[in-house]
């Protein structure tokens, strides 16, 4: 079975990511077709790129990497673009990215739809086949008082869309990674 990481995308205290995070995995483990995984980037205390010190974390974050066929990224909003914190995860590897799907659920005033856009620049330089389907959650909508998340129902089949998509691709690129 493939292995689909859902990477949480914010380190703030007060995110709202865990909760998205955790509502994907809850959709993803009724399919059964997949192994799916929250990993938590605040888990790994990455140090900046460049940052001499923090070679363990760095280790396991690419060995966690590594085991991953494919990724959802639970990609939260913050001036127009992707978290700090999210860009220095993905800049901390490399190959380990390479060559692996990924979706995208994004949140914020917009839905997060132009953090969504940069990520998906970024992706593409990193050799990551990003799909389609991109359930966009609205801070206004789908959050009571901006911090407790309660999706509306339609996110459910934008989300197994965005599933469905992700493990074809994932399955299809594992040979390049053999």
């Amino acid at each position: 079975m493939l292995k689909i990481g859902i990477i949480l995308g914010s380190t703030r205290p007060e995110r709202v990511s865990p909760q998205v995070g955790k509502w994907v995995k809850e959709i993803a483990d009724q399919r059964g077709d997949a192994n799916y995984e929250v990993v938590d980037i605040a888990d790994y205390q990455l140090p900046f790129l460049g940052d001499p010190n923090g070679e363990q974390q760095v280790r396991a974050w690419t060995e966690k990497l590594r085991e991953l066929d494919g990724f959802v990224f639970v990609v939260a909003e913050y001036n127009h673009s992707i978290t700090g914190a999210l860009k220095n995860a993905l800049d901390l590897a490399r190959d380990e990215w390479n060559n692996k799907a990924a979706g995208m659920v994004s949140y914020g005033s917009t839905g997060g739809a132009r953090a969504a856009e940069h990520l998906r620049g970024i992706m593409g330089e990193l050799q990551i086949a990003d799909v389609r389907t991109h359930p966009t959650l609205s801070l206004f909508t789908d959050f009571e008082n901006f911090n407790q998340f309660k999706p509306q129902d339609l996110h459910f089949d934008n989300v197994n869309m965005m599933l469905d998509q992700v493990l074809a691709w994932s399955n299809a690129l594992k040979g390049l990674r053999s």
